[in-house]
């Protein structure tokens, strides 16, 4: 059986009681905790800062997923990647040199990542593919939680998987943006290996029912 990871997105969480929210996690079936840096100009919306992320790091038992929604990211990949991070995703769209970018994350010895937005082709990733660790499926344009699923990104998660098997990687499928129970088993059937949830956790009465809910419904 394949069981995807969870990764709540640990921006939908109460941020005066995130605190209370990573214990929730902790105690979970949760296996990352989903990170997402912000700038304002990359995406429409600021989000954490370093200091936040050391704090998140210090009271977490979950790996930290750090997603980096800012632009030329090349300019503090060393601040990241000292941050007690899991894995570090860049986005094609932010990263001129996305190669040099991608082997300077790996020097930390964790995972490097790249994301894709919802109207770029895969065809700007395909390169990269053999060097990456994971690749970011937005299933929404990026910048706030809440937003509905973009169908369309099923298919992509398909032809995405086909390109890594032909590519002869082992990156793992990211789908962040628009995750819930009724999409979560299709994400998975299409190719999807890290689920990033936010709403379909933190907006339900028991977020550890909810997240042990979204793994079983998308195990496989």
């Amino acid at each position: 059986m394949k069981s995807p990871i969870i990764a709540p997105s640990i921006l939908s969480a109460n941020m005066a009681y995130l605190g209370r929210d990573l214990e929730m996690i902790n105690q979970s079936r949760a296996d990352w905790v989903h990170v997402d840096v912000m700038d304002g100009v990359f995406v429409p919306n600021i989000s954490l800062g370093f200091p936040v992320i050391k704090a998140i790091r210090e009271h977490s038992e979950k790996p930290l997923d750090v997603h980096l929604m800012i632009v030329d990211p090349s300019r503090m990949i060393d601040e990241f990647g000292v941050c007690g991070a899991r894995s570090l995703t860049v986005h094609v769209e932010a990263c001129i040199h996305l190669h040099r970018v991608i082997h300077r994350i790996k020097k930390f010895n964790i995972l490097a990542g790249v994301a894709i937005n919802p109207h770029t082709s895969l065809s700007a990733i395909e390169e990269i593919l053999p060097d990456v660790d994971l690749v970011c499926v937005m299933g929404v344009n990026p910048g706030f939680g809440g937003q509905t699923f973009i169908p369309g990104t099923l298919d992509k998660i398909s032809r995405l998987s086909k390109m890594i098997k032909a590519a002869g990687s082992h990156a793992l499928i990211e789908i962040d943006g628009g995750v819930d129970l009724s999409n979560a088993r299709s994400l998975t059937e299409a190719g999807a290996d890290v689920l990033v949830a936010g709403n379909a956790v933190f907006s339900k009465s028991s977020p550890v029912d909810a997240i042990s809910e979204l793994k079983s419904v998308a195990s496989i």
